[in-house]
C-alpha cells in the first residue's frame, strides 16, 4: 500500500472545564492583558452551557465519519486522519510533531471554517509552518483555503434555513425573516482585500436562492465581535435583532453559516445572550441545529479532501 496520506483537521479549541478559561483566553489574546472582569464573565457564559466547549468532542466526530465516508471512496487505509486546535489542546503545532513521526509525507490540512481570512484560516496555515519548523519535518501539506461554495455545504444550510422556516405554520412562513451570520473580524480586513466578507455573502446569496428567500425575507449580520478598541464589522446580531424589531419583524430564524459546530458563540451568543435581545424585542428566535456531523456537510468535507489530495497529484482523478 502507498504512503498513508495525512488529512490535518483543524478548529478553533475551546476549555475542557472552567479551569482552563483564564489559561485558554491568555492563548487567544496573545500577550494582551486580560482583566478579572473578563475572566469573570467568560467563566459565566462556558457555565451557562455547561461549564466546558463541546468543540472537540463534535469535531472529532466530524472526523471519524469523515474518515468513513473517505474509506468508502478510496482504498481503505489511503488517509489517515490527525486533529488539531489553533488555542487548545490538542494543540495544531503538536499534532504536526505526531504526523512528523509518524512518517507522513504528504498531507492535507482543513480547517473547520469554510470561508477564507488572513485573520482566521491562514493563521492555523501558519501554525502548520511552526510545527513543520518545530519537529523539523518536511511534510508537503496541500492547504484548502476555502469551501465557502461547495455543493453540499449550500445544501446543507438551506436545509437548516428549510428546519428553522418549519416551526412556523405554513400560513405564517411569509413573515419569518432569516438571518444569516458569521463571526465578526476587524473592520481593516476591508482594506487589506481580505476575501473574508465577500466569500460569506456569497454564501448567504447560494443559501437564499437554493430555498427561494426573496431579498426582503433575509439579511446578513456578524456576531461574537472580540474585545479590542479597533472597530469590528458589523451590524452585530444583538444590534440587527432589534432593528429588525423596530421594522415590526417578529419572527426570525438564525442561521450561523460561518459555523460548523457548535460552542460558545453559538451555544451562549446565540441561544442565550441574542435571544434574551428578542424577547426584550417582542421577536420570536429560532435556531436549528448546527451542521455538526449532518452527512451533507460530511459528505462535503470528504469532497474537498478528495480535490485537494487530486490536485495534489496524489491520487488518480
Amino acid at each position: 500500500m502507498n504512503q498513508p496520506i495525512g488529512v490535518l483537521f483543524m478548529a478553533y479549541g475551546g476549555p475542557d472545564g472552567l479551569e482552563d478559561i483564564p489559561g485558554y483566553l491568555a492563548d487567544i489574546r496573545a500577550g494582551r492583558t486580560t482583566s478579572s472582569a473578563l475572566v469573570d464573565e467568560i467563566t459565566r457564559n462556558y457555565r451557562l452551557i455547561g461549564g466546558a466547549s463541546p468543540l472537540l468532542r463534535l469535531t472529532k466526530g466530524a472526523v471519524e465519519a469523515t474518515m468513513r465516508r473517505l474509506a468508502e471512496r478510496t482504498q481503505r487505509g489511503r488517509f489517515r486522519a490527525y486533529l488539531g486546535m489553533r488555542h487548545w489542546a490538542p494543540w495544531i503545532e503538536e499534532t504536526v510533531g505526531r504526523m512528523v513521526d509518524d512518517g507522513i509525507e504528504r498531507a492535507v490540512s482543513l480547517v473547520m471554517a469554510p470561508h477564507y481570512s488572513t485573520l482566521s484560516v491562514a493563521k492555523y496555515q501558519k501554525k502548520v509552518t511552526v510545527g513543520l519548523e518545530m519537529y523539523r519535518g518536511a511534510i508537503e501539506f496541500e492547504h484548502v483555503s476555502s469551501y465557502h461554495n461547495a455543493p453540499g455545504l449550500i445544501l446543507a444550510l438551506a436545509e437548516r434555513v428549510r428546519v428553522g422556516m418549519e416551526r412556523w405554520s405554513v400560513a405564517d412562513r411569509s413573515s419569518v425573516h432569516v438571518v444569516f451570520s458569521a463571526h465578526s473580524l476587524p473592520t481593516r480586513i476591508m482594506r487589506m482585500g481580505d476575501p473574508y466578507d465577500a466569500q460569506l455573502k456569497e454564501t448567504a446569496h447560494r443559501v437564499a436562492a437554493k430555498v427561494w428567500l426573496p431579498l426582503s425575507q433575509w439579511s446578513w449580520s456578524y456576531q461574537s465581535a472580540g474585545r479590542s478598541p479597533e472597530p469590528w464589522l458589523g451590524p452585530q446580531l444583538k444590534d440587527h435583532i432589534a432593528a429588525l424589531a423596530k421594522k415590526g419583524v417578529r419572527n426570525v430564524v438564525s442561521v450561523p453559516i460561518g459555523f460548523v459546530s457548535d460552542h460558545v458563540e453559538i451555544l451562549y451568543d446565540i441561544d442565550i445572550e441574542a435571544q434574551a435581545v428578542a424577547r426584550a424585542c417582542g421577536v420570536r428566535l429560532e435556531r436549528p441545529p448546527s451542521l455538526n456531523s449532518d452527512p451533507l456537510f460530511i459528505g462535503t468535507l470528504a469532497g474537498v479532501v478528495l480535490s485537494a489530495a487530486r490536485y495534489a497529484g496524489w491520487i488518480a482523478a
